[in-house]
């Protein structure tokens, strides 16, 4: 689609009225900013995920040449997206074209999601390129299959992830997905792909959010719900040790921000819903209104350096 053509369509599409889309926004007592939100087909669909779901802004996760197809979003919606990039890091040239999509306004890397370890030396180079150019980098961990064959991501998160944050301590790491958030609790062994039940203290990602300041943690997918909804104990203080690392992000890919067409083989009981939604929901309930206004809004401008 051309890009006149693009615009026009979001014009079209964007038929509630402002004051309504107001108070979509207004829903949750405090803006909200949605780091993980990948580019979509339809042009329509990017602002009626977002006002449906009373998100405020939204950091778009791209891969290679999408530069044009973000600059035709921006100018549909201003001051509504930022983005991230990502490019296949098994090629020889992969840091300088993510160092050229930086160049032309990336804020960040990301969503980095390839097979291969999360030590080996084809993320590392990455790793150097992030610190070199100040931008924070956003790893998919993974270490089950959602379905058969479906291969393994960023590998060793566990084992091998605490001596990459003593490697890069100039490098900001935002951890997402399966491995990472069931990796708060002390028992789990990849042996699940959304462990649940009570959480046992001690986990890694629970212990290195408190004692790295370069790792962030992306409350995004069904990963991150599953981790917040397992045991509210447990959620309450985590949310508070951590308010100041934790960031809102939904990889939701519902088309009206109330769970149309969500489906996940592997969540089940999340059909048909909003996992936006249903995380920030959780969050509320968590967190007092203070600490929901950092990790729903406030540490992602100050990360990602975006006027208020």
């Amino acid at each position: 689609m051309r890009r006149r053509q693009f615009l026009e369509a979001v014009a079209a599409a964007i038929v509630v009225p402002p004051l309504a889309r107001a108070d979509a926004l207004n829903e949750w007592g405090s803006p909200v900013f949605d780091l993980h939100f990948h580019l979509r087909p339809q042009p329509a669909a990017y602002l009626a995920h977002l006002d449906g779901a009373g998100i405020a802004k939204a950091n778009l996760l791209t891969r290679g040449s999408a530069r044009e197809q973000v600059k035709s979003v921006q100018a549909a919606a201003p001051g509504r997206f930022t983005w991230f990039n990502s490019y296949d890091v098994t090629r020889p040239d992969a840091g300088q074209v993510l160092a050229g999509a930086v160049k032309n306004g990336a804020q960040g890397f990301g969503e980095m999601k390839f097979h291969v370890a999360a030590d080996g030396p084809e993320l590392r180079r990455i790793y150097a390129v992030a610190a070199d150019l100040r931008v924070p980098i956003l790893i998919h961990f993974q270490e089950v299959d959602h379905v058969p064959g479906e291969g393994t991501w960023s590998t060793g998160y566990a084992k091998t992830f605490e001596s990459v944050l003593k490697a890069y301590p100039n490098t900001t790491f935002i951890g997402h997905a399966d491995a990472f958030w069931a990796n708060v609790s002390a028992d789990y062994h990849n042996e699940a792909v959304y462990p649940t039940g009570r959480v046992k203290r001690g986990g890694v990602t629970d212990r290195w959010l408190g004692d790295y300041p370069n790792l962030f943690g992306d409350l995004s997918a069904v990963s991150a719900n599953t981790a917040l909804s397992r045991d509210s104990d447990f959620t309450g203080d985590f949310v508070k040790r951590h308010q100041d690392k934790l960031l809102f992000g939904s990889d939701c890919s519902c088309r009206d921000g109330h769970g149309a067409g969500y489906s996940n083989p592997a969540a089940p009981h999340m059909e048909g819903k909003c996992v936006a939604r249903e995380t920030l929901a959780v969050l509320k309930r968590s967190a007092p209104p203070a600490v929901f206004q950092k990790i729903a809004w406030a540490n992602a401008q100050k990360l990602l350096h975006i006027p208020g």
